[in-house]
């Protein structure tokens, strides 16, 4: 091993071992970290390997930096990847974060105009309207609304969501999913989703408005979902082959 690789895993082996406490609670969100120099000492290095280390959980953003007063634990934060064809439980379970689910409701309904153009369905068909909040240390943070289509809805009609997630529910349907398509904009959070919120009226939120289609090109599913904007960040890493963005101006 070279010094530099020895250097560089010094300090990644510190900033998992201060993630893994983080993430476990030993620190606190909003508690300030021991001294750079408590850090250092602690774990045997010099403060440039230490500062290394923090660097890194602060781009993962774990911790925050603040100058003249310390090292804080930032809080709780929901990152959404883009890129990926999955859940946002799915999703956030890969990073590590525990999500539970609450199903409000689950039911056949009217679909609406603006869901029956997402579904290329006519207005006044009945698909399945699945509502449910996701909870995130320990309180609330997305709302979400899916809409599945017939026949796939009467394969999932009967599942308890609060621990299977949709796309995994359809997969055992043998409903074979192959894309989705999403537009993300900023938007303010509506009276009538606030109460499942705990946040009043107007409080800054992400709109999500995903529609998933099936190998054959088939609509199955229009979700749209509300997330607290103190909740949540969007990150992705890109490549030249990789994901595609579309940057437009929002309706």
């Amino acid at each position: 091993m070279t010094r530099d690789s020895g250097h560089e895993a010094r300090y990644r082996a510190i900033a998992a071992d201060l993630a893994a406490k983080i993430r476990a609670g030993h620190y606190a969100p909003g508690e300030a970290l021991p001294s750079q120099r408590d850090l250092s000492a602690s774990y045997g290095v010099t403060l440039m390997t230490l500062r290394q280390a923090l660097r890194q959980l602060s781009d993962e953003g774990l911790i925050s930096q603040q100058a003249g007063r310390g090292t804080f634990v930032s809080p709780p934060h929901l990152t959404y990847q883009l890129g990926s064809l999955q859940s946002f439980v799915d999703d956030l379970r890969k990073q590590g974060h525990e999500v539970r689910t609450v199903v409000v409701g689950q039911s056949l309904h009217r679909i609406p105009a603006r869901v029956a153009t997402q579904l290329r369905t006519a207005p006044g068909e009945t698909a399945l309207r699945l509502e449910r909040v996701r909870e995130f240390a320990g309180r609330p943070a997305i709302h979400q609304v899916s809409w599945i289509r017939r026949p796939s809805a009467e394969r999932v009609r009967d599942v308890d969501f609060t621990t299977v997630s949709l796309y995994a529910a359809l997969a055992d349907g043998g409903v074979a999913v192959a894309r989705a398509s999403e537009k993300i904009r900023p938007g303010l959070l509506d009276p009538a989703i606030a109460s499942h919120l705990g946040e009043p009226g107007g409080s800054p939120v992400l709109l999500s408005d995903r529609v998933t289609y099936t190998l054959d090109a088939t609509a199955v599913v229009a979700d749209r979902a509300t997330i607290l904007g103190s909740m949540m960040e969007i990150r992705t890493d890109r490549a030249a082959t990789g994901l595609s963005l579309t940057w437009g101006a929002s309706s």
